[in-house]
């Protein structure tokens, strides 16, 4: 009784180790493609560009394109139907992968409020997310600032 049940559980160990190498030669026959996703987040509004690795442009969709409400184009959700929008079009190309990079309004005290939103939504259309780079400008210094040596005398 007990030699039966032995046997039963090693067919089983056996059984799911031939399905996760099946699944491993499946994973590595899946050729993977990549695209880079520029994702300009301002307070104003949300634009996702996505390119192919040699920088021709495969979809470009903002905020404004997606909803007619002035106000609402850099709402989490807007930039959630964008990503959703562009995503398709990367898909159809053939891309199955992508780099970020995730760029707010130079100077701004952060990223605007459809970055996050946008990212979380192309993770969820599929793409292999290969990594994440934050590309905000710095400002170091800048022009003089106006008023001469003693600053502006009132």
């Amino acid at each position: 009784m007990s030699e039966s049940r032995i046997q039963e559980t090693s067919e089983a160990a056996e059984k799911e180790i031939s399905e996760v190498e099946i699944s491993q030669e499946e994973d590595e026959k899946k050729e993977i493609r990549a695209g880079i996703a520029y994702i300009l987040s301002s307070f104003n509004n949300t634009i996702i560009h996505i390119t192919d690795m040699a920088g021709n442009t495969i979809a470009r969709v903002s905020g404004g394109m997606v909803t007619k409400h002035s106000r609402l184009k850099a709402n989490p959700t807007t930039a959630m139907f964008a990503a959703k929008r562009s995503a398709e079009r990367a898909r159809d190309v053939g891309i199955n992968a992508l780099y970020i990079r995730i760029r707010g309004k130079t100077g701004a005290p952060g990223l605007g409020p459809g970055a996050h939103a946008a990212v979380k939504m192309l993770g969820k259309e599929g793409f292999k997310i290969l990594g994440i780079l934050d590309t905000t400008r710095i400002p170091r210094g800048g022009p003089k600032a106006k008023g001469g040596k003693r600053g502006r005398r009132v």
